[in-house]
């Protein structure tokens, strides 16, 4: 058996909210339904698509080239 490193493929909402520099409430608060951020929900737990942050990310921005 080899040893592999782990690799983080969902996120906590406590590691979203830092990665975007935000609270765990504002994180909450632009989560599907009230926002429009994706989650995934695995048993009781929230989890975050490192994926769907940077399209959210890139949907914030504001006076870009082609706007």
């Amino acid at each position: 058996m080899t040893n592999t490193p782990s690799v983080k493929l969902l996120l906590s909402a406590r590691d979203a909210a830092a990665a975007l520099s935000i609270c765990e409430k504002t994180l909450w608060s632009n989560t599907v339904p009230r926002g429009s951020i994706p989650m995934v929900r695995i048993g009781s737990r929230t989890l975050y698509d490192p994926t769907d942050l940077l399209v959210w990310i890139d949907a914030q921005k504001e006076g870009g080239a082609d706007r």
